[in-house]
Formats: C-alpha cells, structure tokens, sequence
C-alpha cells in the first residue's frame, strides 16, 4: 500500500480569484508583509500496487483523468515513506 500526496494548483498565467480574495483579506487583517496567495488543492490517496512505479502510473491517471485539469492546473505528486 503506498499512500501518494497530490498538491494541485493553477498555473502561474491562470489568474486566481480564491487567492486573491485571501490575499485582500490579509491585508485588511494587517498583514501586509504577505506578497501573494495562490490556493490549491491537497488530496491523499492510498493505492493498493505491487511497486512505487505501478502506484505513481495509478495517480497520474487519477489527476488526468478527474483530480486535476491539466489545461489551468499542474499538479505534484509525491508518496509517504
């Protein structure tokens, strides 16, 4: 069982209101020493796969297929040791 930790986010020249919208609201809290803000997504699988290979193969599928939109989206994958 390999447990694969996926970070999705939007491309650098994909504007992004959520972010922005938190970057405002940071600065009305005070914080101005904050530059910028890009929200993503977090998502934790575990894969059931005879090697790292064959469980990475599984979650690339998965993010291409729905987990991530890979026309505004990129997405990094990494396992738990």
């Amino acid at each position: 069982m390999y447990k694969a930790k996926v970070n999705v986010t939007l491309r650098p020249s994909i504007l992004d209101p959520k972010g922005k919208a938190a970057h405002h609201a940071l600065q009305n809290l005070g914080l101005n020493d904050v530059q910028q803000v890009r929200i993503g997504k977090f998502i934790e699988l575990d894969v059931n796969a005879d090697s790292k290979e064959a469980a990475t193969k599984v979650v690339e599928s998965a993010c291409a297929q729905l987990l991530a939109n890979e026309v505004m989206e990129d997405y990094e994958i990494s396992f738990e040791d």
